[in-house]
């Protein structure tokens, strides 16, 4: 069955400004002309890229990168260790709940030809980056929602799990006695852990998974399962993921930006601070929403930018393993 190409053409419009840099080694040099890519420097991978400080999350995807993997096996490895560490409150099994008391859980995940699938508000599924990655290969959908993505989990033969620890629960009970929503940034804020990874290829995968925002309203989605919103690739240019006040990156479709900014020229770091800064215009006078926006280009090249100070992002390549504190728009 064909899978679904998602945005296959979507670029085509500003075909005027579109270059396609293409690296068959590591070894070859890039044309300067391509845009997006520093000419006369050796490409940087393989190499893993992820918010905030998940170390065991990169470890693994490095393990997989390092001995000749490929990146889609990369990145779904990686976060999958997030879903199923329990002291991990913002992603898999220990999430925080909705409002309701109950965990839903989105991802998505895509690949270096454009495929791509996710699934929303599932519940009782620990891995749901593995079952979006069941819809990318095994259905012609990109997105399952709620009842109809868990049915669909229990068909490939994920089991039930109770995703609601105790420690989770006794949380959302002492917060039901103010019942009053103001997520603390960098904390309930950063409830998302999104990776992008180039292999020994140079191939681009990448993927996004998280409880959503701890006691949203129920069935409530972000911009993590949204293709174009938490996650895009495009393999002849890079890729980008997002973290943060979810409903701000859809309304910028951000990670979707950031790739074409980079398709136009910008380096990844040039791309994320001009993505946090469109979404800041349309919200003048605000700083009490954070957001950050990681970037990777064909070349292996990162970059990283957020709303406000805190956010980091982790690399792992062959030049090390890094914790790097992003730059933010407010000082």
């Amino acid at each position: 069955m064909k899978r679904r190409k998602f945005l296959k053409n979507s670029s085509t419009a500003t075909a005027a400004l579109v270059a396609t840099p293409f690296l068959t080694s590591c070894k070859e040099e890039v044309n300067p002309s391509k845009a997006g890519v520093a000419a006369n420097t050796k490409a940087i991978y393989p190499i893993v890229i992820c918010t905030w400080d998940f170390l065991n999350a990169s470890t693994k995807a490095w393990e997989v990168l390092s001995s000749g993997g490929n990146a889609l096996d990369a990145i779904e490895q990686g976060v999958k260790v997030e879903e199923d560490d329990v002291t991990n409150q913002t992603v898999g099994t220990g999430g925080r709940p909705d409002r309701d008391g109950t965990v839903t859980l989105d991802a998505c995940i895509m690949d270096k030809d454009g495929n791509c699938g996710a699934v929303l508000a599932m519940e009782n599924i620990a891995n749901p980056i593995s079952v979006a990655r069941k819809v990318m290969e095994d259905t012609p959908h990109v997105m399952l929602a709620g009842q109809g993505a868990e049915q669909f989990a229990y068909e490939k033969g994920f089991k039930k799990v109770n995703l609601l620890t105790e420690q989770s629960r006794l949380e959302w009970w002492e917060w039901k006695k103010t019942s009053e929503y103001k997520p603390i940034i960098n904390i309930e804020n950063h409830d998302t852990i999104g990776m992008l990874a180039i292999d020994k290829n140079g191939d681009i995968a990448g993927g996004c998974t998280t409880s959503g925002m701890g006691y949203k309203m129920a069935g409530r989605v972000g911009d993590s399962p949204i293709i174009g919103a938490g996650l895009f690739v495009d393999n002849e240019i890079g890729g980008a993921t997002a973290t943060g006040m979810g409903e701000e990156v859809v309304r910028t479709v951000g990670s979707f930006l950031i790739v074409e900014l980079m398709r136009q020229g910008k380096s990844p770091q040039e791309a994320c601070e001009e993505g946090v800064k469109r979404i800041m215009a349309k919200n003048e006078g605000r700083n009490d929403f954070q957001i950050g926006f990681i970037a990777i280009n064909k070349k292996g090249e990162i970059g990283g930018y957020c709303i406000q100070p805190g956010f980091t992002y982790r690399t792992y390549s062959e030049e090390g393993h890094i914790n790097n504190p992003s730059e933010s728009y407010v000082s």
